[in-house]
């Protein structure tokens, strides 16, 4: 059985209680929270093993209180998503985290401009429409991306200044070990399940895709220059 997620957050009472409980192969992450450092480390000790896309909707890393982020990047045992839009954090936020001991994951927090044709929709009575790669309500409040997991890639090489093999690691094969499945997903070789997708390298631009080994036909992509 595939591990699940849990995410606590403000409105999750009793937090460290909640991680008390957590069943065998149920992975606990935070987001949108205003714990401290202390309290951070806590869970940690407790079992939190993820942070949602880090640095947003948290309390910010400052000089007094480090907050939850300084935490999570102390600890090599944690994994955190990185929305690589430019705008939801700052590269020069997102290039310190990478420095440090946790590991990342690449999240794109796609609503659905990312993979239809209408730039406008609603959610929870909000209209949001997507400028570029983020979305946007009317007050220009952040509610998602358009951003898709290419064009993520893409931000890491263009924005990050990682290489493209770094990248691609973030978006398969760290995510895969998150979910306690690095033993046959997130790498090709043998034994592992083939799943993969043909791009052109230079604008990661996705020509097509393999199920366990099955081609699935080509695909027609946005194309994303760098």
């Amino acid at each position: 059985m595939a591990p699940q997620r849990r995410q606590l957050g403000r409105r999750c009472e009793g937090e460290r209680q909640a991680l008390g409980t957590v069943p065998l192969r149920l992975q606990s992450v935070i987001g949108f929270i205003a714990a401290t450092y202390a309290q951070t480390t806590a869970a940690l000790a407790e079992g939190l093993s993820g942070f949602t896309h880090l640095f947003n909707a948290m309390r910010p890393l400052a000089a007094r209180e480090p907050g939850p982020a300084a935490a999570a990047l102390e600890c090599s045992r944690a994994w955190f998503g990185m929305i690589v839009d430019g705008v939801h954090v700052d590269p020069v936020m997102l290039r310190l985290a990478l420095r440090g001991s946790a590991h990342a994951m690449l999240v794109s927090d796609a609503m659905p401009p990312a993979g239809g044709s209408r730039p406008a929709f609603l959610l929870h009575g909000r209209n949001i429409i997507a400028r570029g790669e983020p979305c946007v309500d009317e007050t220009g409040t952040l509610a998602g991306t358009a951003l898709t997991m290419a064009g993520a890639i893409n931000n890491c090489v263009r924005l990050l200044g990682m290489p493209l093999t770094s990248a691609l690691r973030y978006a398969s094969f760290e995510s895969a070990a998150f979910l306690g499945l690095a033993n046959r997903l997130g790498r090709l070789a043998p034994g592992y399940q083939a799943d993969m997708v043909a791009f052109e390298p230079g604008r990661i631009r996705i020509v097509g895709t393999w199920l366990a080994g099955t081609w699935q036909g080509s695909l027609e992509s946005t194309t994303i220059s760098s």
